[in-house]
């Protein structure tokens, strides 16, 4: 019974925290001072090259540690830029 009360106690602090922070967060927004997480252009310019000398994802992703979403990121920006 006194774990089940401190899983509660837990429970109830974290969802208070996260409720908090996502206050935070928003408020933040309001204020124009949150823009979340930046992109590593670097990484991007990297990704860029690799595919324009003709690797291909598998070996562009074994060689920065990207993942296949974020390779296709950097496409999809890549064709967005050229279109516009």
């Amino acid at each position: 019974m006194l774990l089940d009360m401190l899983a509660a106690v837990a429970r109830k602090d974290y969802n208070d925290r996260r409720r908090r922070q996502t206050q935070g967060i928003e408020k933040a927004k309001q204020a124009g001072l949150y823009r979340g997480r930046q992109a590593d252009t670097e990484r991007h310019a990297a990704i860029a090259d690799m595919l324009d000398r003709g690797m291909s994802w598998s070996q562009v992703s074994a060689a920065t540690g990207a993942s296949r979403s974020t390779i296709k990121r950097v496409v999809d920006a890549r064709k967005a830029h050229e279109t516009a």
